[in-house]
């Protein structure tokens, strides 16, 4: 997401600034041949400290000609202008669609001169009108050149996942500025180039720009502007052949925030769903092996030249929790774990409270900035499942706030209604709602930020029981959805024809959509009910800093006498790291003198 229009100078000592909070927003990418069940996928967390989790929802609709749609920045709700609206626009929940098209982003920000004020198009617009307009991921791209292109782009530089039920892309763009002649910008629209993921390979990306050099003539698989290069050469961004030309490095200039805020993230997926050893081809087509740390200098900011590949290929195939799980990383086991410094606290805490950088004794200092981070306001899982139909395939697995402690839930995308817990509306970042999971799951994360060791242990568990339950439930619910298919293909049509009134056509598939409904809305609400009454068990459990032992049976241990009495009461106290630091910085004080 974007949080602001401009790329850190390096006049800023290339640190993590307080422009920061443009660094927000991480995706994974896999494709079908390298999921466990052939699914193509697509994770995003949303990252904002304004932004609230809700699931947006757009029934599928036919417009009168010449009605036209109001286009209102994401970010910030400004009205930006109209377009003419399409005839008819398909469903959408989320950022998925009814035919199982998923988008998502990241901003890199950019050159700041490639901005253009007085565009139309933003990029969450682009992303939702598209999901709107387009069946399949290159027909996504055509609709988001075409609406930049002819309507202006408002917003930074952004990075796009695009997947659909055979095909994952990612997509590189940005602005040209505005130069004004006659009255007109003569630049407007984009320059962008789009790469399509290699099947059984996966690709990640996290607020830094990442295709580098392209395929000039590979349509199959390498999409681009006409102009990408030329604009580059006009604005004297690159110089070189047109062979060399890297996108990245011609209008997203890396500096040490690039590398250490934003593509740290997107090694440390790699790293994970990869075993530590980097499978690609390099440029000569041939398919080679490094380990994860031959690149951990570029990944820490110290070395640009170590870029890692944009695509790899994981250690093995990769299901929906596998991503989901990486989403929940904190750097754990690498140089940059978050666990393990003082500003952990003494209760390893994996966060660190904005701004991103602080100053001691004529220093700067750099705060990690991991996958899973306090301030997500909604995030997901999306899976096109191309070996079933639109009407059953499309699976977003959908939640809200800080991944490490919150659940996905199941929602099939093509229902007539989104779950209460989610709905737009429900609450706001500055209206709380007892009914609205964001703040119920923020209750929730929030409790184990203050003994976080111990806490958040308790809560995985609830979440790894939730998930792994769901994608059995999955499974037996895509049977049962498919009798319905089945039987609504069986069932003979009676032909409707226009009349002067329009009639409507009687949805066909009306049975399979109730029942995935009446299972995306229910399944949603008791994981929403669990988790009211998990707030309230963590209280009861870790208040105070003691951990008060409980039965198999979920209940408390008591001493015999009285169930209102606790017994087994522990206090795990701080952490060795914790207690070390705090013996030399105030032992002399402290410390008990020795008989």
């Amino acid at each position: 997401m974007k949080r602001t229009l401009y790329i850190l100078s390096a006049a800023a000592a290339g640190i993590l600034s307080a422009a920061h909070p443009a660094f927000a927003c991480t995706n994974v990418l896999v494709t079908k041949g390298a999921s466990t069940d052939g699914s193509c996928m697509i994770s995003y967390a949303a990252d904002s400290h304004q932004l609230f989790g809700e699931l947006y929802f757009r029934p599928a609709a036919n417009w009168d000609k010449g009605a036209m749609l109001d286009i209102r920045e994401w970010d910030t709700g400004k009205y930006l202008g109209q377009i003419p609206q399409a005839r008819h626009t398909y469903q959408t929940v989320g950022n998925m669609n009814e035919h199982q098209l998923i988008i998502a982003e990241t901003t890199y920000g950019g050159r700041h001169e490639l901005f253009d004020s007085t565009g139309i198009m933003d990029y969450g617009s682009l992303i939702y009108v598209a999901l709107q307009r387009a069946r399949t991921a290159r027909e996504a791209i055509e609709v988001i050149v075409d609406l930049a292109n002819t309507y202006g782009y408002y917003s930074s530089g952004e990075s796009f996942s695009i997947a659909d039920k055979d095909e994952v892309w990612v997509m590189d763009l940005i602005g040209k500025g505005y130069k004004e002649e006659n009255g007109k910008n003569v630049r407007k629209g984009i320059v962008w180039v789009a790469r399509r993921v290699p099947d059984g390979y996966i690709c990640a990306h996290a607020n830094q720009a990442r295709i580098s050099t392209f395929p000039l003539d590979d349509p199959e698989n390498c999409l681009y502007a006409p102009d990408v290069i030329s604009f580059a050469r006009e604005m004297g961004y690159f110089s070189g052949e047109d062979s060399e030309f890297s996108f990245c490095d011609a209008y997203a200039p890396l500096d040490f925030s690039g590398m250490r805020g934003c593509e740290s993230r997107a090694w440390s997926a790699f790293n994970i769903l990869c075993d530590g050893k980097f499978t690609f081809e390099d440029e000569n087509g041939n398919l080679v092996t490094r380990d994860a740390y031959d690149y951990i200098e570029y990944a820490m900011g110290h070395d640009s030249s170590k870029r890692f590949p944009l695509f790899v290929k994981p250690s093995e195939k990769i299901s929906m929790k596998d991503v989901a799980d990486v989403m929940r990383d904190h750097f754990e086991g690498t140089p940059m774990d978050m666990t393990q410094d003082i500003g952990a606290g003494g209760n390893a805490l994996p966060y660190r409270w904005r701004p991103m950088d602080f100053e001691y004794d004529g220093c700067t200092y750099v705060n990690e900035r991991a996958i899973a981070t306090q301030q997500t306001g909604f995030w997901f899982v999306g899976q096109a499942r191309g070996w079933l139909p639109d009407v059953v395939g499309g699976l977003l697995w959908f939640g809200v706030d800080d991944a490490a402690t919150s659940y996905l839930t199941p929602i099939y995308t093509n229902i007539y209604e989104v779950p209460e817990c989610f709905a737009e509306g429900n609450g706001s970042m500055l209206e709380y709602s007892s009914t609205s999971a964001f703040w119920i799951c923020n209750r929730v994360s929030n409790a184990c930020y203050r003994m976080y060791n111990i806490m958040a242990p308790f809560v995985r568990e609830r979440i790894d029981a939730f998930e792994n339950a769901q994608m059995t439930k999955v499974a037996e619910n895509d049977k049962a959805a498919m009798l319905l298919y089945d039987a609504a293909l069986k069932t003979p049509r009676r032909q409707i024809r226009r009349n002067d009134e329009m009639k409507k056509v009687p949805d066909p598939y009306a049975d399979v959509k109730k029942f995935l409904t009446d299972y995306s809305v229910n399944t949603a609400q008791d994981i929403f009910k669990e988790w009211t009454k998990l707030e309230e068990m963590l209280l009861l459990k870790f208040m105070d800093g003691n951990v008060k032992a409980q039965n198999p049976d979920g209940s408390f241990v008591t001493n015999g006498y009285s169930d209102r009495i606790p017994d087994g009461i522990t206090n795990p106290g701080y952490t060795e790291k914790w207690k070390k630091a705090v013996a030399e910085d105030w032992g002399k004080t402290l410390k008990v003198p020795e008989k």
